[in-house]
């Protein structure tokens, strides 16, 4: 039986009882930082908008036809496959939409805008994974909310955004292996990541509460007794 209590029995012991907390709030940060770069971009704080473009460069593919853009004519430049009303990629920018290379490397300027760090999926993905936490957060004062079903998981988390990113992959080259060739939409780019998002929130955060309640109520358990037994020394 221990009869101490380290610092990281106190820490995980706060962690268990704040981990939705904790978790909102990076989520909330990864998914801001991407915003701040186009800020950094329109305020001439080029240097540190860099830096965070480099830094969600491993995470995400960056390409400026499939990103939000701020302070800029058109919150969106998708390619004009897409068959949206707004102005075309190309049209707008002059690079052509099967250049990849340039297109991701495309930032931005003063009449376009700067591109968010991220893709119009990504945010989604991760903006539902927040709206999602915080959703919890009231929920779980009120209900006992209990996971999500897998196929419930896989039919409406997975099985959209499967269908419009894998449909929209193979359909162009280098692949070409369907029929037909489409691009998706901002619109369906954010419905598809954010049902993904919030999807994932139902089926893994209250196992995730069940877990750091176990952890409370042994870690709860251990500093009580410690802390009694040396109450009783003095």
């Amino acid at each position: 039986m221990s009869h101490s209590v380290t610092w990281l029995d106190h820490r995980i012991l706060w962690l268990s009882r704040h981990w939705l907390l904790a978790f909102n709030l990076f989520v909330f940060t990864y998914v801001s930082l991407p915003f701040v770069a186009p800020m950094l971009m329109a305020g001439g704080a080029v240097g540190p908008a860099r830096v965070i473009y480099t830094m969600y460069s491993p995470l995400c593919h960056q390409l400026a036809f499939r990103s939000w853009f701020l302070f800029g004519e058109q919150l969106a430049y998708p390619r004009a496959a897409a068959g949206t009303a707004w102005e075309s990629f190309q049209a707008s920018t002059g690079i052509d939409e099967s250049d990849f290379y340039a297109a991701r490397a495309f930032i931005g300027n003063e009449k376009i805008g700067y591109k968010v760090a991220f893709c119009q999926r990504d945010v989604a993905i991760y903006g539902g994974i927040l709206l999602g936490g915080l959703g919890y957060g009231v929920l779980r004062q009120r209900y006992k909310i209990r996971p999500l079903r897998w196929w419930w998981w896989a039919l409406f988390g997975i099985g959209p955004i499967a269908l419009d990113g894998f449909s929209q992959l193979l359909g162009q080259p280098p692949y070409s292996l369907l029929p037909f060739s489409r691009e998706s939409t901002p619109f369906l780019r954010t419905l598809t990541g954010g049902l993904f998002g919030i999807m994932n929130v139902w089926l893994a955060y209250p196992y995730m509460q069940e877990s750091m309640d176990e952890t409370e109520a042994v870690l709860g358990a251990k500093v009580a007794r410690v802390e009694t037994a040396n109450l009783e020394r003095l």
